[in-house]
């Protein structure tokens, strides 16, 4: 194993733990849906912390993605390894949510405006580009959505972050869908360019499952009655994805030079899992704690 694969996959599980441990007196307090919403911002802490040990770890290799015009390559790589543990960090404590979600939702702008818009015209037609460009995006939205949802309740900025983060990410799951049914032969989830492993049972009922799961989560998104059952429902088939068909197809390829690529495919599901969770915060799914701040505005347990 490499030192790459084994920082990340022991970070990950460190933070796992230490996140379903921190996150149980809000688990104790969310009630049906919530429940299972309340644990997006763990996922996607894993998540993080993930790709934050391979900017360490591999830094070289991914400095040769920062944009030419930017000096400074490998600080650049460094520099947003560390703002995704940070915000890692943040997401497991509960502290300063409002402001780690506001720029990890910059950082992945950031990565489309600098990365995947340049070079937008030579890859018009190239189907890998659109799913790489639209899954960053995604990854924004789901993070103003999370920052929305902790804004105070008067405040017109939360509200507004919630909405147009849904708006985004309804018709991005919509995207996906259809792309599961176009092309099922490739992995379900975040379609990319990785084959579904030869011998896998019924591997394009797999992909209409998911392709099916996507569509009517992108519809249930956009209608306020049904947008919390939605990412719920959506983000939990996406949790169970990634651990009974990424992880064991990573476990697989462990001792292979396919390994990091097993594990990247692990930490997108993932992140693309609590997106869909977080795509259901709007405040709510903690009421009795909101009920504390309401009577003691003293208490802030949310930044």
């Amino acid at each position: 194993m490499s030192v790459e694969v084994g920082t990340m996959a022991v970070v990950g599980l460190a933070v796992l733990i230490a996140g379903l441990v921190l996150m149980r007196p809000r688990y104790q307090a969310a009630q049906g849906a919530g429940k299972l919403l309340i644990m997006g911002p763990v996922f996607e802490a894993v998540a993080l912390a993930m790709f934050a040990m391979e900017h360490f770890t591999a830094a070289r290799a991914l400095a040769t993605l920062v944009p030419r015009w930017l000096p400074a390559h490998l600080f650049w790589t460094y520099f947003f390894g560390v703002a995704l543990l940070a915000a890692a960090i943040s997401f497991i404590l509960w502290r300063c949510v409002r402001w780690s979600g506001l720029l990890l939702a910059l950082f992945f702008v950031l990565v489309v405006a600098t990365i995947d818009v340049p070079n937008l015209p030579s890859h018009l037609h190239e189907r890998l580009f659109w799913t790489l460009f639209v899954r960053e995006t995604a990854f924004a939205c789901g993070a103003m959505v999370l920052a929305g949802s902790v804004w105070p309740r008067a405040s017109w900025a939360g509200s507004a972050l919630v909405r147009v983060g849904r708006t985004i990410l309804a018709p991005i799951f919509v995207f996906y869908a259809i792309e599961h049914f176009l092309f099922p032969q490739f992995v379900p989830g975040v379609p990319l360019e990785k084959l579904i492993p030869a011998g896998f049972p019924a591997p394009h009922t797999l992909s209409f499952l998911i392709g099916m799961t996507l569509l009517v989560a992108g519809v249930g998104l956009v209608i306020p009655r049904t947008s919390v059952i939605a990412a719920a429902g959506s983000g939990t088939v996406l949790v169970l994805l990634t651990a009974l068909f990424y992880l064991p197809i990573f476990l697989m390829e462990i001792r292979t030079p396919m390994a990091l690529e097993g594990l990247n495919y692990v930490g997108d599901t993932l992140l693309f899992a609590s997106t869909a969770l977080l795509a259901g915060f709007d405040g709510r799914p903690i009421p009795e704690l909101d009920r504390e701040l309401v009577q003691e505005p003293s208490r802030v347990i949310t930044a």
